[in-house]
């Protein structure tokens, strides 16, 4: 071989730096539309804005060519870089151009930039959450059961188990259960000496079944069934429909049109809408469990096909809101689909209570519009201060699909990370050992998976004070072997 020509190795490293610094160029350049829809202000005052921009920018193009060709080379295979898409592209950059014989063509990133992503992430969830649990990252929140408003004893052995965040759902019990509730939260972090945030979740437009008719209490929905949905008024039967419901919101069922698809109950029922009345459709049941599915009152609805134009906030948000910025450390907003939406929020809180002061805010992702406008969402929210995002899995699941869940729930992951904001892994975390004392396997599988989040949310049940603690272990060890998507190899001893 001439002594002139490059080696195989550099003359692929050349290519390949050629094929990073027009990625580089083009994720730039398409980066300023997402800039300029964020607001350049803002995105000049916060680096997660600016690295989120970036981020989507570069998730349109197809990597999986290039990360392959990375790989045999000793480099990033791109696959990580959520935190941090710049300073890993100019890492990438400085060490193929120093492969390729072009050293000096470009500096790699100091270790603090690189990193500064992830500090960033846990800056804000420290300010969303408060300080970790020694021993873990992830936070663990508990929903409060009516018993915590009477049981001071209840709330501090979930304390004392590992509970970070204890959860009040503004859907049950009332303005003085919630006090109450609060009160025993904060002396049980005084007891432990340990501050545990309370979050406070205002119900917003739930759609459910209100009172249901049906042929006997036994009976159950299968496929071929029809049910009348009425929008005032008993529910109605009749020979061909031997099922019918009210429902909670009567714009549900004036809005429907033939076609949409309605699911019940968390998705146990998938329906079509057959027809549609003077204030009522009957639907058509197209699937249910092999066993059926029994119609009750007080179960939600999801409409993925209808556009409802609901307001995120009822009248009985507002009303609740006094209470709320009174006690709580954080809002979950139900129902958030725009960015507007943040600022409907903000406009009812000062309304309500003077702008007394500023709480977290955590935006549960339930529909497909908040998933579309995702990053939107989180451009405006971040300028109002503390801000998180729940991934709703179960509203989430009925409205886009049950198949489509598990890669949905990583691409929030993904899109939060980018943008240093924490996640919440929500909806039947351990629900069977939460429920019946003994979990599932699939289930501490789900939960091991969910370290990856910021923090991890379990309902309520008989058995949650035993979850807390299963979960606290788990999720401390799991610390050990993965940070986000990244596997941190600590020694094994297994073998």
């Amino acid at each position: 071989m001439d002594q002139m020509s490059p080696r195989p190795d550099q003359a692929v490293a050349a290519e390949l730096l050629e094929a990073m610094q027009d990625l580089k160029s083009k994720v730039v350049q398409e980066a300023e539309p997402e800039i300029t829809r964020f607001g350049a202000q803002a995105v000049a005052a916060d680096p997660a804005l600016a690295n989120l921009a970036y981020y989507i920018a570069l998730r349109r193009h197809d990597l999986r060519p290039l990360q392959r060709r990375l790989m045999p080379l000793g480099l990033s295979s791109l696959g990580r870089l959520e935190s941090r898409v710049m300073p890993t592209l100019d890492a990438v950059i400085s060490a193929l151009a120093a492969l390729s014989g072009h050293q000096g063509a470009a500096l790699p990133p100091e270790d603090t930039e690189f990193f500064r992503g992830e500090q960033s992430l846990a800056d804000a969830s420290d300010a969303l959450f408060g300080s970790p649990n020694p021993g873990r990252r992830t936070r663990i929140m508990v929903t409060l059961p009516s018993e915590a408003a009477e049981n001071p004893g209840f709330v501090l052995e979930l304390a004392r188990s590992g509970m970070d965040v204890a959860r009040v759902n503004c859907a049950h019990d009332d303005a003085a259960a919630w006090r109450a509730m609060a009160a025993n939260v904060r002396a049980a972090g005084r007891e432990i000496g340990r501050d545990i945030a309370v979050l406070m979740d205002i119900a917003g437009p739930k759609i459910r079944t209100a009172a249901v008719e049906t042929p006997d209490k036994k009976a159950k929905l299968q496929a071929g069934d029809r049910v009348r949905l009425v929008a005032s008024g008993k529910p109605r039967c009749c020979e061909d429909v031997r099922f019918s419901a009210g429902v909670s919101l009567p714009e549900m069922v004036t809005r429907l049109s033939v076609g949409d698809r309605v699911r019940y109950d968390d998705g146990k029922l998938d329906a079509v809408v057959e027809s549609v009345g003077e204030g009522e459709a009957v639907i058509l049941v197209r699937q249910t469990k092999a066993s059926g599915v029994k119609l009750k009152p007080e179960k939600g609805i999801n409409l993925p096909d209808t556009a409802l134009g609901l307001s995120p906030l009822t009248a009985k948000d507002q009303s609740d809101l006094v209470t709320v910025a009174d006690i709580a450390d954080i809002i979950g907003y139900s129902f958030v689909s725009h960015p507007d939406d943040i600022d409907l929020l903000d406009a009812a809180l000062a309304e309500q209570t003077g702008e007394k002061r500023r709480l977290g805010l955590i935006a549960k992702i339930e529909q497909p519009a908040a998933l579309s406008n995702l990053p939107a969402l989180i451009a405006r929210a971040r300028q109002r201060g503390p801000f998180g995002v729940m991934i709703a899995r179960g509203d989430l699941a009925a409205e886009i699909g049950f198949e489509r869940l598990a890669e949905m729930q990583e691409e929030i992951l993904w899109i939060c990370e980018a943008a240093s904001v924490p996640a919440i892994w929500a909806t039947q975390v351990l629900e069977v050992l939460v429920k019946e004392g003994v979990p599932s396997r699939g289930e501490m599988t789900d939960a091991a998976m969910a370290g990856r989040a910021e923090c991890v949310m379990l309902n309520k049940g008989p058995a949650v004070t035993r979850a807390v603690t299963l979960l606290n272990g788990l999720l401390a060890r799991m610390d050990q072997h993965v940070l986000k998507k990244t596997p941190t190899l600590r020694a094994l001893k297994s073998w």
